[in-house]
Parts: C-alpha cells; sequence; structure tokens
C-alpha cells in the first residue's frame, strides 16, 4: 500500500507539473476525487461498523506501522473529503480569474493534493512517529498553500508565523510521544493507553495537557489562537475556506483520539477542556464583531465555533466521569456535527467572500455596500451561511448547537457536577450566540444592503456559474441537517461508542424530533412568507404605483455617506470591549478653516497576542539587534569569522585532548 500511494503521488506531480495550464486544474481535481473515493469508501464502511486495519513495514525506523479507520477516523475523513472537493471545484473557477502564473499554479495544485493526503494520512495513522511525519506534511503544504499570492510582505509574514507556530504545535506533540515511547518502549497508539493504565493519575492527566497544547494550537484555542487572524486573511479563499473547515479540524481531531486513549481523569478533564472552550468561544466572537477586514472577521468566528466544539467535548468528557450515558451523548454528538457544520457554513461563507473579493478586489467592510442588487446569488448564499453559523433554525447550526445545551442543562442536574461553572456555561453560550446574531447583522448589512460606498474601477456582477456551483453542493446538506437531524445524528453512532458503549439515551428520539418539528415550522413560516409576497405581487400587478424620493432625515441629497459604517454599528459595542482589546486610531491632520476631506481609521488587535507573541518578540528582537555590529559589511570581517570558527572547531579538540591527558597524569600520580 504504501509504494502505491508513493507512485500515486509520484505520477500526480509529474501529471500537473507538465501538463499545460489550463490542465492541471483537471488533474488535480481528478487526483483529489480518486483520494476521496477511496478513502471514503473505507470510512463508509467504518461508520457500518467495520472497522479497517492494516499494517505495514515503515523499516528499522518506524518498525510495524498500523493503520487503523474507526468511527471517529471515519467521521473527520468522510467531511473532509467533502470540504475538499468543493474547495478544489471553487478553487479552481477562482484562481483562473486571479492569476496566471503557471508554475505558481502548479506548486499550489500539488500542495492541495499533498495536504489532502496528509490530512487522511493523520486520520489513518496509529504510530506516533508517522503520525508526527503526516502532521509536518500537512503543516509544510498548508504553509505553501497559504503564502501562493508570496510577492506581499503581508502574506509571508502570516505564512512565516503560521509555519512557525506549526512547528511550536509538532514540538509539544513530539514531546508527548518520546515521554511514552521513554516509559513503553513503542510509538503505536496503543502504548498511550498502556502507559496511562500503569501509571498515575496524575501522570495520566499530565500527559494529555502536554497533548492538549500541541492541538490546541492547531485548533485555534485561545491562548494559541494569534495565528489564525493573520493567516486567513492572506490566503486564497478557498484555502481558507479548507483551513478552517478542516485543517484547524485536524487538532479536534487529537484531542478526541486522546481521549478515547487517555482512560483516566475524565471528570478533571471535562472541565478542564470547557473552561478554556467557553473563553475561547467568548473571546473569539468579541473580537470577529470589531472586525472591518471580513476575512479577519470570519477567521475569529473560527476561534468562536472551536470553542463551541470543545464545550462539547467537555460536556462528553464530564459525562463519563460521572458516568451518564445523556451526557455522553449530547456532548460528543453535539462536537461531533458541529465540526461537519462548521466545516460547511464557513467555508460557504469563505467562498462567498471569494466572490466578493473578485467583483471589488477588497475585503475592507467599509468600503462594501449595496451588492444584493449586483450580486443577488452570492448575497443570497452568505445570508445562508450568516444565518447557519448564527445557530438559527432551520439550518445545520441550531440542531448541534441545541445538542449541546442540553447536555448543558443535563450537566447542571447531575448533581455532582459545580453548578456554578455548568451555569457560567450555559450563559457564555447563549452570549456567544447572541454576539454571532449581531456580528453578522453588521457582516450582511453593511456588505449587502444600503448602497454602495465607493465606485470600483470595474461593473460589479454575480460570480460565474462554475464559482456558485460549489456553494450550491454546500447549501444542500446546511438545509438537510437542520430539516432532518435524526439521519445525521444516526450516523454517529459508531463514532460515539468509541467513547463509550451506549445507544441513543431515552428521550432522545423525543428530541430530535422536536428539533426537526421547529425547524419545518420555520420553513413553514418561510413558505407562508414567500407566498403572500408573490400573490401581493400578482394583486398589485395592474396597479399604478407612484414612487418618489425617501424622506431623508433633512438631508436634500441622497448620500451613501449618510449610512451607518461598519464602524458606526458597533460603536457602542467597542466602548463595551476596549479593555479587552488594543485599539488604534489614524487620522490626518485638519488644516486651514475649511479643511479638505480628512480621513479616519480604527483599528482593534488582540490583547492576548499583544501580550503573548507581539513582547517577547520584540524583546528578542532588542537583544540580537545588539549583536548587529557583527554584520556590517565588510568581506574582511567575515573571512576573519570564518577563520576564528575554523581555529576554535581545531582548539577545541586540542583542549579536550589536553584536558584528559593531564587527568590521566594526575591519577598516576
Amino acid at each position: 500500500m504504501s509504494y502505491f500511494l508513493i507512485i500515486f503521488i509520484a505520477i500526480i506531480i509529474s501529471a500537473v507539473s507538465l501538463a499545460r495550464e489550463k490542465h492541471k486544474s483537471a488533474i488535480a481535481l481528478i487526483s483529489v476525487l480518486v483520494v476521496a473515493f477511496f478513502s471514503s469508501w473505507i470510512s463508509i464502511g467504518a461508520l457500518q461498523g467495520d472497522t479497517w486495519v492494516k499494517t505495514i513495514q515503515g523499516g528499522n525506523v518506524f518498525g510495524p506501522v498500523t493503520l487503523r479507520v474507526d468511527g471517529l477516523s471515519a467521521w473527520f475523513v468522510l467531511l473532509t473529503n467533502f470540504t475538499l472537493i468543493t474547495g478544489m471545484l471553487y478553487g479552481r473557477q477562482y484562481l483562473k480569474k486571479s492569476h496566471g502564473n503557471s508554475s505558481g499554479t502548479s506548486l499550489h495544485y500539488i500542495s492541495y493534493i499533498l495536504n489532502q493526503v496528509a490530512l487522511i494520512g493523520v486520520f489513518f495513522v496509529q504510530h506516533g512517529l508517522a503520525f508526527i511525519c503526516v502532521w509536518e506534511m500537512m503543516a509544510i503544504t498548508s504553509f505553501i498553500l497559504v503564502i501562493f499570492e508570496h510577492g506581499r510582505m503581508e502574506t509571508l509574514k502570516a505564512g512565516i508565523n503560521f509555519l512557525i507556530q506549526s512547528h511550536i504545535s509538532i514540538i509539544f506533540i513530539t514531546l508527548a510521544f518520546i515521554w511514552v515511547y521513554a516509559s513503553t518502549g513503542s510509538f503505536d497508539f496503543s502504548a498511550i493507553s498502556e502507559y496511562s493504565s500503569s501509571g498515575t493519575r496524575e501522570a495520566g492527566l499530565l500527559l494529555f495537557l502536554v497533548f492538549f497544547v500541541g492541538f490546541a494550537i492547531k485548533a485555534g484555542f485561545v491562548p494559541f489562537h494569534t495565528w489564525l487572524p493573520h493567516a486567513h486573511p492572506v490566503a486564497p479563499s478557498h484555502i481558507s475556506g479548507i483551513m478552517s473547515g478542516v485543517i484547524i479540524k485536524s487538532g479536534i481531531y487529537g484531542i478526541l483520539r486522546m481521549l478515547i486513549l487517555i482512560h483516566e481523569n475524565y471528570l478533571i478533564l471535562g472541565y478542564i477542556i470547557l473552561i478554556i472552550s467557553v473563553i475561547t468561544g467568548i473571546y473569539g466572537v468579541m473580537l470577529a464583531i470589531v472586525q472591518h477586514n471580513i476575512k479577519k472577521l470570519l477567521a475569529y468566528h473560527s476561534i468562536e465555533n472551536i470553542g463551541i466544539i470543545g464545550i462539547g467535548i467537555g460536556i462528553g468528557s464530564i459525562g463519563i466521569g460521572l458516568n451518564q450515558p445523556a451526557l455522553v451523548y449530547a456532548g460528543f454528538a453535539g462536537a461531533l456535527l458541529h465540526t461537519l457544520n462548521h466545516s460547511l457554513f464557513k467555508s460557504l461563507l469563505f467562498y462567498s467572500t471569494g466572490a466578493v473579493y473578485q467583483a471589488l478586489h477588497t475585503v475592507n467592510i467599509e468600503r462594501m455596500g449595496g451588492l444584493v442588487n449586483k450580486m443577488p446569488r452570492t448575497a443570497l448564499l452568505f445570508l445562508l451561511g450568516a444565518l447557519a453559523i448564527c445557530g438559527l433554525p432551520p439550518f445545520n447550526g441550531f440542531i448541534s448547537e441545541f445538542l449541546i445545551y442540553s447536555g448543558l442543562y443535563g450537566a447542571m442536574g447531575s448533581g455532582s457536577a459545580s453548578t456554578v461553572i455548568v451555569i457560567l456555561s450555559i450563559s457564555g453560550l447563549s452570549l456567544i450566540g447572541g454576539l454571532a446574531m449581531l456580528c453578522f447583522t453588521k457582516a450582511f448589512g453593511i456588505i449587502f444592503l444600503g448602497k454602495r460606498r465607493f465606485n470600483p474601477h470595474a461593473e460589479v456582477k454575480d460570480a460565474s456559474p462554475g464559482m456558485l456551483f460549489p456553494l450550491y453542493l454546500i447549501a444542500i446538506p446546511i438545509i438537510m441537517i437542520g430539516s432532518f437531524p435524526g439521519l445525521f445524528v444516526s450516523l454517529m453512532q459508531k463514532t460515539i461508542e468509541e467513547y463509550s458503549a451506549i445507544t441513543m439515551p431515552s428521550g432522545y428520539e423525543e428530541l430530535l424530533t422536536i428539533m426537526q418539528n421547529i425547524s419545518l415550522a420555520v420553513w413553514a413560516l418561510i413558505v407562508l412568507i414567500i407566498t403572500l409576497y408573490f400573490l401581493r405581487k400578482i394583486i398589485e400587478e395592474k396597479r399604478v404605483i407612484r414612487s418618489g424620493p425617501t424622506w431623508g432625515c433633512g438631508y436634500p441629497a441622497d448620500s451613501p455617506v449618510l449610512q451607518y459604517t461598519a464602524t458606526s454599528f458597533v460603536r457602542s459595542y467597542a466602548k463595551i470591549i476596549r479593555p479587552l482589546v488594543v485599539t488604534s486610531k489614524t487620522r490626518d491632520e485638519i488644516r486651514d478653516i475649511i479643511p479638505d476631506p480628512v480621513h479616519s481609521a480604527t483599528h482593534y488587535n488582540d490583547k492576548v497576542e499583544r501580550g503573548l507573541v507581539d513582547w517577547p518578540v520584540r524583546l528578542l528582537r532588542g537583544f540580537l539587534n545588539r549583536f548587529r555590529f557583527l554584520q556590517n559589511g565588510s568581506v574582511q570581517f567575515y573571512v576573519l569569522y570564518g577563520v576564528v570558527f575554523i581555529a576554535i572547531s581545531i582548539a577545541i579538540p586540542l583542549i579536550i585532548r589536553a584536558v584528559q591527558y593531564l587527568t590521566q597524569l594526575l591519577n598516576q600520580i
């Protein structure tokens, strides 16, 4: 199998590199579909109870490497493949319109395919050393995908930041695997279970926390999130979609996998994950609201939704610790379903944003407005994603958040659980939902409603049918999950059994029926509104309608300047969260009695990033600057450095030999 994979990758690299520009994307799409077909075929069997296991020989370095696809792996493989297929369908259209660099697109498509192979490898591999290798492959290919527009300094800085923090993640994961290997002599994942079962409870807890930090950096939990708001805005829109949809979910997979392998301290781990996740969700949405860059706004919402997924994981872990199947089912079902749901509506939002960017050539919300008239299909799809991410019925986000809410209420009534923590978590999840609605009311209203604020250089029109096709594909499961939740929740049964051998607890079928009835009732309301609209249109079709200018609050001119801006829309909210952000303002100087137009801009920066990343980097840079005199541009000095280095290299062994000789003489005396 390993030889087949190597041959397949070699063929794909050669085919994409040598093909003509117009054929590269087609070859890449076929390759993605082939990988998706075989991995999904195995995964569908695993969800039906047929766990797939295969052992390959990794030579003297790796030894036997186990590949295993259980319910957890299968769930992540399937959602990854769907997002990567839609991403490729969208990306080949996006790149046709944006770029014509043949070598750049070749590397991009090759990296995309290798990234898919690496992600599948992360979910398949059950061997620590091999896992680190595929994790590294995923990090490097993701870096190449992010810096596609490498001609911009901002892109390179964000890409390097992403690469550095990805390797900090790898360091923690590697340390955890080395820890287990030093105790058991094996890199197989079963050794983690062996170590946690044979060691003390504290050792198992500490081992999980080391793994958690490594995976939390990739997932984007606060305070390990600082790379994410920089990488998403600079990447092409389809890469932003798969980064948010599946790449950060590899961190969620790692945390869920370690919870299966480390069997101790579920109650403590559950509370730790729950507290961190609530903080992550609230902090992410609070910073999303004040962003003016639409892609940065969506990036912070990825942090928010990682927090929601983490709340579900925390509830499930608490349920295992308390031996309450209802909590286990609600927590893990909600977390797993929200992992899928977030992959769907976030990729839909990023792809819609990419269509807007190609029409206006800006991601600044302040320069948008009135696009619903020029881009109605894109506006409708963005609205669908916005409603879904806010957790409103009848869409998919409502179902997973409802399950997590039911788990939180169940934990509150458990008696043994900390009631204060659970009540605060319920309040936090409610706050997240309310702030998300505020954020997307601002985003959709400022971007698509009102009047255009700036005149673009080219005519604004809706995206092509080829670019919109994958968005419609994503819209279908968003609607289906919201309308028929029981069908999709039943698919997770095998995955949930990895944590506790339970079937759906009593009462949950009724709960799913209630959610389905709510969604169908909302659909009935939507159909009624549409019907009334068309009836009104038919009735008034023959009537003469007189129209005149809308009253402009005393202003004679109909000016888009009088509209709400993104800043003014959330001005009151921004005053409330000012202690949590670093605010900076830029403004032109006002001169003369009748001044020229003044440009003013307000920027809100992440205070956690300032303290955790910027301040240490500033100290390190200040320390290294003290040695800048060494790099003085003089060739003579550089030659001298080489001579000194050679002299030291020769002198050190001689000194060591002399010390050994003197030691022997002293011992003889």
